[in-house]
């Protein structure tokens, strides 16, 4: 069902020093027997101390320091096969499917306008600009949805049967795009703070939506991914007919590691693996959106079983 994704497990690395963080700071490495901890270095001892303060005041004058950037399984694809990915559109279904396509389709507008995307010629800073102002809402819903199932199965002591790991992976994956982006570029002061006022609106109102109506948000998010592979469709032509060539932008360690991509691969492999992601969040949920509407909310995550058995 899933012939595009291969699963392995890396070790991303942030690298920081003594002056913080920057985005030439950050590294990445796949995780190996020679740098992981040896298991003997973490056990009662450890547990028995009550606070690791001095430790952390010493990690603090190191040069240089590996931490792990991201926890949940790399996301990787045959790049080939990745070419495959189609636009396509979920007609909406009733009344709530229609505010949410609209909803979407209004934030679509918004995005566009505040990068500047749609207003004359596009350039390789209007990609960035407009991917990074995209990633950094993406990623709030699955954490919003995985925070509140988490909530559900403390709440009613029954197992959530896997929503919970595909929601955090989620949000997890558009982190890293994220993460990418600001490697190729830091954003100014203004953008930053118009990208705090964006999350802050966001994550509280799915936080209120998702708790009156979960099928509504993840019908919202399905329709954001689908703009989102739109949008990265659109980018994909651009570069393809030389219209952007991005031929100075260098694709980050980062990325290479998490994708599993080619030392010497491009920007256009580079935007080929994330909008693959961006269409496995698509189906991923709608197919959410249509359990809820058919109450079967409280079944099995279908992805789990599907993802499992791809990975054999």
């Amino acid at each position: 069902m899933f012939p595009l994704r291969r699963q392995v497990t890396a070790r991303l690395t942030t690298g920081f020093t003594q002056r913080g963080f920057g985005a030439t700071t950050l590294r990445c490495c796949a995780a190996t027997q020679e740098s992981a901890i040896p298991q003997h270095q973490w056990g009662s001892r450890q547990l028995n101390q009550l606070s690791f303060l001095s430790f952390a005041k010493r990690l603090s004058t190191k040069e240089h320091v590996e931490i792990a950037e991201n926890s949940y399984q790399t996301s990787q694809w045959d790049l080939e096969d990745a070419r495959n990915v189609r636009v396509t559109h979920k007609e909406p279904e009733g009344m709530a499917d229609r505010l949410a396509y609209g909803a979407v389709s209004l934030c679509r507008w918004g995005f566009d306008t505040f990068s500047l995307y749609r207003f004359g010629t596009l350039t390789e800073r209007k990609v960035v600009n407009r991917c990074l102002f995209l990633e950094t809402v993406a990623g709030v819903p699955g954490m919003v949805g995985g925070m509140l199932r988490h909530m559900t199965s403390l709440r009613r002591m029954e197992a959530d049967l896997g929503w919970i790991q595909t929601l955090l992976e989620e949000a997890e994956n558009e982190r890293m795009h994220l993460m990418t982006f600001v490697e190729i570029r830091q954003p100014g002061l203004v953008f930053r703070g118009c990208i705090l006022v964006a999350q802050g609106i966001m994550f509280n109102l799915l936080l209120a939506l998702y708790i009156v109506s979960p099928r509504f948000v993840h019908r919202f998010v399905g329709y954001l991914e689908e703009q989102a592979v739109i949008t990265y469709t659109d980018i994909l032509g651009h570069i393809e007919k030389g219209e952007l060539q991005f031929s100075a932008t260098r694709v980050p360690p980062l990325a290479i590691t998490y994708w599993g991509l080619d030392e010497k691969a491009s920007f256009h492999d580079l935007i080929n693996a994330i909008r693959a992601d961006e269409a496995e969040h698509r189906v991923v949920n709608h197919t959410f959106a249509d359990m809820h509407s058919h109450n079967l909310c409280r079944n099995p995550n279908p992805f789990a079983v599907l993802k499992q058995t791809d990975s054999k």
